[in-house]
């Protein structure tokens, strides 16, 4: 610069401003023109504002606008969130008993209700047509729903790794109601302890690997199932087993009816959390009140005893059916399914309705016998 022009050279901040905006130019280019919004001379640029996520809308992490991974440049998206579709409602237990989406069977508990009342009326109706026509084919309708009962137990098994000897099951369950018809609890006994026998034997064929495993959830098949049901048969033999039997359903769904009731309208305190959230002290309550009063009439109408006898065995039923319906919850849980099968609609499969009759069988024939006998 000439020396004239050294005493006239700007200065100030302005033109200091001016000469680093020059320093700082690219080569080849040209600065953006300054905005109001522009940080101040020598201070750090302000960051991107960060976008704020759009309402109903769920970032997905790791993914970009066209399907890149999160390491690969890209702009990341946003996922609308929807409703899950009727196999991601299965996939996730959200469905109802009858594997529909509880949203779509109109019931609170997600419970196909009109279908649910339908099978159970058809069911009442068949067992009253077994007990009056011909009490023999009680027997039958008996043993069917055994050794379905058997296979749908057995497949839940195997899908959790676990065999049991069916075959030598079914054949003992069918040997073990015939035995309670034609000797009574000593014929019920002797069946039960010659058909383990065979279980044992018959598991040695397949190996030692789960040799323990197999035969105790064998033995627990037979247990559960032919065992119990075997009360029902010993309830349905003597002169007045039509009375019998049907106190014990009729009190058995009473509880299993205001239990759904009372559960509905007021349920609010879960019964046991860990092992089913649709059960609450309100059900429970509602379920004994009904199983009560469903005794008392029975036993003072039906059996002309005392009301208190019809009390207690009324709250017998309702707490054994109740502990029964958290056992069968429990070990569909351990199982990490939702029902046994699908055969009847509304209810799942017919374990997921003999888990509180099976039990309740059992009490109902030991009360009767005393309250009532023969």
């Amino acid at each position: 610069m000439p020396a004239e022009d050294q005493n006239h050279a700007p200065t100030g901040p302005s033109a200091l401003a001016r000469a680093r905006r020059v320093a700082a130019r690219p080569p080849g280019g040209e600065t953006a023109p300054e905005s109001e919004n522009s940080p101040p001379p020598g201070t750090a640029p302000r960051p991107p504002p960060t976008a704020r996520p759009t309402p109903g809308v769920r970032r997905v992490p790791g993914r970009t606008a066209r399907g890149r991974s999160a390491s690969q440049p890209g702009v990341t998206f946003h996922e609308r969130t929807r409703a899950p579709s009727p196999s991601a409602a299965r996939a996730t237990g959200a469905t109802g008993a009858s594997g529909e989406p509880a949203a779509q069977t109109g019931s609170r508990t997600g419970r196909n209700l009109p279908a649910a009342i339908g099978v159970g009326v058809g069911l009442g109706a068949l067992i009253l047509a077994s007990l009056f026509l011909y009490r023999p084919s009680f027997a039958f309708l008996v043993g069917g729903a055994v050794l379905y009962g058997a296979y749908e137990l057995s497949q839940a098994l195997q899908n959790a790794g676990i065999r049991i000897t069916l075959a030598p099951i079914l054949v003992g369950s069918a040997a073990m109601l015939v035995a309670a018809w034609e000797r009574g609890t000593s014929g019920l006994v002797v069946a039960v302890l010659i058909t383990q026998a065979g279980i044992v034997v018959w598991r040695i064929a397949d190996g030692v690997h789960g040799y323990t495993r197999d035969v105790t959830a064998s033995a627990f098949t037979l247990l559960y199932l032919p065992t119990l049901a075997g009360f029902a048969i010993l309830l349905a033999h003597p002169d007045d087993g039509a009375r019998r039997v049907i106190a014990f359903v009729a009190t058995v769904v009473c509880s299993d009816t205001g239990g759904y009731v009372a559960g509905v309208l007021f349920g609010k305190h879960p019964l046991a959390p860990i092992v089913s959230k649709a059960k609450t002290w309100e059900g429970f309550a509602g379920s004994a009140l009904a199983c009560s009063a469903a005794g008392i009439l029975f036993m003072t109408l039906t059996f002309h005893e005392a009301w208190w006898k019809g009390l207690l065995f009324g709250l017998a039923i309702g707490i054994t059916a109740t502990l029964g319906d958290l056992g069968e919850s429990m070990l569909k849980r351990d199982l990490e399914i939702k029902d046994m099968g699908n055969l009847l609609p509304g209810h799942g499969g017919i374990m997921d309705r003999l888990d509180s009759m099976l039990p309740c069988a059992a009490v109902a024939y030991l009360l009767l016998a005393v309250f009532v006998p023969i």
